[in-house]
């Protein structure tokens, strides 16, 4: 039996993850065919498909070949779309209006967010994208943003992601025009007459018209019959928006909290109590109201995101500077950018230098200085290009005019995918959302049971019928879950909305959750705690020489190799010399393979090497005292090289790569937000990990390890410490991310792969917006535990005292729905988190 392991990707390249439905299909499709006896999904970054075959049966390429069909196929069948909408009045009608779209014909799965994204999957046999953009138009949504897909990976032929995938899908010129069929291209937002606010205006009606009733009850000599008029018309204006959704979801076959508000207040006005069924619709349609305003917080706080990039862009063609829009922008044109002025598209800088803000992308306080690359016309990848050459859209230009050369279409930009996967992650669910959402469904059916049976108490209790049909009333409006419903999504989206705008992607619900509860940190080494290329760290001159006799030598020879240490050295020898050296000009350079290197300068001949080069070249041990100096160089994790001319040991040189600036402060940091343990993982020698892990606070260095190392170390500290955060760039630390509990990515801004692979992507190359992501996760890992026990224990609370007649309808409303205002305006305080200790 053979084994063949395919990257799931590259079969499926528009997933979101593996959790996707399509993995599931693709694995059946697989494991029915004949010959293959076992395909199974891998874990890793990127997932992969590992297939089990017959080799008597398949050949490989045959196996391979299958395999990629199955994926193409299914890829081209089920298609996936991602839709900015409004009308979404709550959590709770985000659910609903999901369940309605996803039963139409072909359509597998819709999901609604409360922040306005609605992201779909159908069946392109059964239906196509014209169909379910009428599926959505039958509900209260309209679209008001692109049709996309999700995260692409390949742009393949047959792949469909929906219009707008990488920019250049003409159908998408309209893009931020498209509107549901029958929209008009207005918002009247809640189906409303005045508008996005229509509910809220209906709430405040409702509540004036209670309270002028109220106060006219207690007049003597106004007749009863003004105030019950005035509170009927506040039961209208208050149940208006209820009824209708009660009238959704019971065509659904579903009972939902709106249709148990309307049975009470109905059940309060059947005994008479106008006042205090007015009461109850009044404080639920405020509470809807002021939900839809947390989830329009949250929905502009994206918005802002999307609006970032400028709608045209000043390009040089043809000898000339024209205005275009940024969706006419093709790959290798040259945009000039003004002072103080957007930038348009990522790119490279090909002229002018200036100091562009990047803080809108990568949440970067402070502007970071931008140069031209020697090379303008080289071909660059915009990935690893270094961060003084590359710009990315939406960030702001400063004082000196720029000119770049796009790399990236409008559609694929890093401001573009950032903003799609935040929408994605908006629409993806927390392990306590899920817990939330199942504990409803069975929850209310058992409220309507409990109140059925209340309603029967008078044959059990000597009481009349009246008084048990209040007490199951006032038991239903004590019981129904709407705090519940809101407590853990609000929280959600805020988190993930806040996260965004400091440069941190968190990709849902589950990671912002598990983020908070890890307690241990797993760091890659080189990039990541260090900065990733050597510098020179010492020069130590031998006895009678200056810091500038050696310099001088060591980077005239050094100036003619192209090897990256001789880079640092060149770098850091040019800085430490005087301004009035002057560094003479070597010739006939040699590299001596595994020693050194050798040239001439000023006729005599140069060596700058290891032990080993210099015993062959003098036939002799080095001195003592340079061994000791190199010896104690190479103990702290330097790299040391003698340098020698003539006869003569000019001293020693050592070049290392050196922790980040913020490295240090960061891991104190994290030390005040509770981690304990930082792991470093490298594979360096030891005496390299340990003085770097000295010098900056890691707790626990590990050199000399293989990236299966990496792996198998995060599993023995998942299983010492239970949570653990693996950070790394995303790329070569892909195995031992998706081992961790949370993989992190740094710097993100630009890199596709990182993106798409973290749960976490920290888009500056900074350390220090770890802490504060951290911080932001605990402290909504907070605020959803707060807001779960604010409305569990008030449906406690309340049951019993309904239930023995201690509190009535009143008292009950107020209660209930003052709990769901609170948990709304508690998980509202996410968005102005501002960071540990702040």
């Amino acid at each position: 039996m053979s084994k063949l392991q395919l990257d799931l990707p590259v079969l499926l390249p528009q997933i979101l993850d593996e959790r996707d439905q399509c993995v599931t299909r693709l694995l059946s499709a697989l494991n029915a065919e004949s010959g293959i006896e076992k395909a199974h999904l891998k874990e890793g970054s990127p997932p992969e498909i590992c297939i089990h075959y017959d080799p008597d049966q398949l050949a490989l390429a045959k196996v391979n070949a299958i395999a990629k069909r199955a994926g193409a196929e299914i890829t081209e069948r089920y298609h996936h779309l991602l839709l900015d909408v409004t009308g979404i009045r709550h959590q709770r009608h985000a659910r609903q209006l999901g369940s309605r779209i996803g039963k139409a014909t072909g359509i597998l799965e819709a999901v609604v967010s409360g922040a306005g994204v609605a992201r779909i999957e159908y069946d392109s046999t059964l239906t196509n994208e014209q169909t379910v953009r009428a599926a959505v138009a039958e509900t209260d949504l309209i679209v008001i943003g692109t049709a996309q897909a999700s995260p692409d990976h390949d742009d393949h032929a047959g792949h469909d992601h929906g219009p707008g995938e990488h920019g250049n899908n003409k159908k998408d010129d309209h893009a931020g025009h498209d509107h549901a069929p029958g929209a008009h291209g207005h918002n009247h937002d809640h189906g409303g007459i005045f508008g996005e606010n229509t509910e809220l205006y209906f709430a405040i009606g409702s509540g004036v018209f209670w309270l002028v009733g109220l106060i006219l009850s207690f007049l003597g000599n106004i007749p009863e019959v003004v105030s019950t008029v005035l509170f009927v018309i506040a039961i209208l204006l208050g149940g208006y928006f209820i009824l209708i959704e009660a009238i959704q979801t019971i065509r659904q076959g579903k009972f939902e909290i709106d249709f148990l508000m309307l049975v009470a207040a109905a059940g309060a006005c059947a005994l008479g109590e106008f006042q205090e069924a007015a009461l109850l619709l009044f404080l639920f349609s405020i509470g809807h109201a002021l939900e839809n305003y947390a989830m329009g917080r949250a929905r502009k706080s994206i918005a802002a995101l999307s609006d970032l990039a400028p709608p045209t862009a000043l390009v040089k063609r043809g000898g000339t500077t024209t205005e275009v829009g940024v969706e006419e922008l093709a790959v290798g044109d040259v945009i000039v950018v003004r002072p103080n002025s957007k930038i348009a598209a990522d790119g490279v800088i090909v002229s002018g230098t200036s100091a562009v803000d990047q803080a809108p992308i990568t949440g970067e306080s402070v502007p970071v200085d931008k140069a031209p690359l020697a090379n303008p016309n080289a071909d660059v990848d915009l990935d690893t290009l270094p961060a003084e050459h590359r710009a990315f859209a939406g960030t702001i230009n400063g004082s000196s005019p720029l000119e770049i050369r796009v790399l990236k279409l409008a559609g694929d930009s890093t401001l573009s995918r950032l903003v799609t996967l935040v929408k994605e992650a908006e629409t993806q669910q927390s392990p306590t959302q899920q817990l939330t959402d199942k504990f409803e469904r069975y929850f209310v059916p058992a409220v309507i049971g409990l109140v059925f049976l209340l309603l029967f108490a008078f044959l059990v209790i000597d009481e009349p019928f009246s008084k048990s049909f209040y007490r199951a009333m006032a038991v239903l409006v004590a019981a129904s879950p709407c705090a519940l419903a809101i407590s853990t999504p609000s929280a959600v989206l805020a988190g993930v909305a806040r996260a965004a705008r400091q440069g941190v992607l968190i990709k849902g619900g589950r990671p912002l959750e598990d983020l908070g509860g890890i307690t241990a940190l797993a760091f890659d080494k080189t990039g990541t705690l260090t900065e990733g290329k050597p510098r020179l760290t010492k020069v130590i001159p031998a006895d009678g020489l200056t810091e500038n006799d050696l310099l001088t030598v060591a980077v005239a020879v050094e100036e003619l190799s192209d090897h990256p240490l001789a880079a640092a050295i060149v770098e850091g020898g040019k800085e430490r010399l005087s301004t009035t050296t002057t560094v003479p000009t070597a010739k006939k350079l040699e590299a001596l393979t595994a020693r050194g290197v050798k040239a001439t300068v000023n006729g005599q001949a140069v060596h700058i090497g290891n032990r080993r080069l210099f015993r062959e070249l003098t036939g002799t041990e080095i001195p003592a005292t340079i061994d000791q100096q190199m010896g104690e160089l190479e103990a702290t994790g330097n790299t040391a090289m003698i340098v020698h001319r003539g006869d003569t040991y000019l001293g020693v040189i050592a070049v290392m790569d050196v922790a980040r600036p913020e490295a240090k402060a960061t891991l104190a940091a994290l030390k005040e937000v509770g981690i304990q343990k930082m792991v470093m993982l490298t594979g360096d020698h030891q005496k390299v990990a340990d003085a770097v892990a000295a010098d900056i606070g890691i707790t626990d260095p590990l050199g000399g390890l293989l990236p299966e190392d990496k792996v198998a170390a995060i599993e023995r500290l998942r299983a010492e410490e239970g949570m653990v955060a693996m950070i790394g760039d995303g790329v070569n630390d892909a195995p031992a991310m998706a081992k961790s509990n949370v993989g992190i990515a740094m710097g993100a801004a630009g890199s596709d792969v990182a993106l798409e692979t973290a749960d976490v992507a920290l888009m500056a190359d900074r350390l220090d917006n770890l802490p504060f992501a951290i911080g932001l996760s605990r402290k909504a890992k907070a605020i959803i535990r707060q807001n779960l026990v604010m409305s569990l224990g008030m449906v406690v609370i309340l049951i019993p005292l309904t239930l023995l007649g201690i509190a009535e309808i009143g008292p009950a409303v107020i209660a209930h729905e003052g709990s769901t205002l609170v948990v709304v305006g508690n998980a509202l305080r996410l968005l102005g988190y501002k960071g540990p200790g702040k």
